[in-house]
């Protein structure tokens, strides 16, 4: 008897386990289980009309950065043949053309400003919880592109008149 005695005892404890829950959760089917997920998502939202007023305050953002565009090209395009005929580092035509530079990157302050004004506009947009339509988000990112491409541009013409001139 002493023999069978643990093998009872584990018995228990095993039968014990296999007691009936009472509040366990049921495996029936949830409502959200009869959804076919293969169904395509409808988004109401793309009927909404675009905001004319974001898109024309947006515009405003941008329109001094593209105004000035001719302006920085030209003071890039004067910086670039001034450093193209720049002597030795320290010299008067090294000056000159690191004068002409530096009025280049300042003349580029209206994009800059203009992207962080842009970039500010559409955050505060954002947190105010008013809606952003497909229509909207499709003229903030054509926007945001074309200041992109324009900051970039400029961008890399400074940086290869500077490369000339630490040659």
């Amino acid at each position: 008897m002493r023999r069978f005695a643990p093998a009872f005892a584990l018995s228990l404890l095993l039968l014990g386990g296999c007691a009936s829950v009472t509040d366990a959760p049921s495996l029936a089917r949830r409502p959200a289980e009869a959804i076919d997920p293969r169904l395509p998502i409808v988004d109401p939202s793309a009927a909404l009309p675009a905001d004319p007023a974001l898109a024309a305050a947006l515009r405003r953002i941008a329109d001094p950065a593209f105004a000035q565009g001719r302006a920085v090209d030209a003071a890039i395009a004067s910086a670039d043949r001034l450093a193209g005929a720049a002597g030795a580092p320290g010299s008067e035509s090294w000056i000159a053309a690191q004068q002409a530079l530096s009025a280049a990157v300042a003349a580029q302050a209206p994009v800059t400003r203009a992207m962080g004004d842009f970039d500010a506009a559409v955050s505060d947009r954002i947190r105010s919880g008013a809606r952003l339509v497909p229509q909207d988000l499709a003229a903030v990112r054509a926007i945001a592109a074309d200041l992109a491409a324009l900051d970039r541009r400029q961008r890399s013409a400074l940086a290869a008149v500077q490369a000339q001139l630490a040659r």
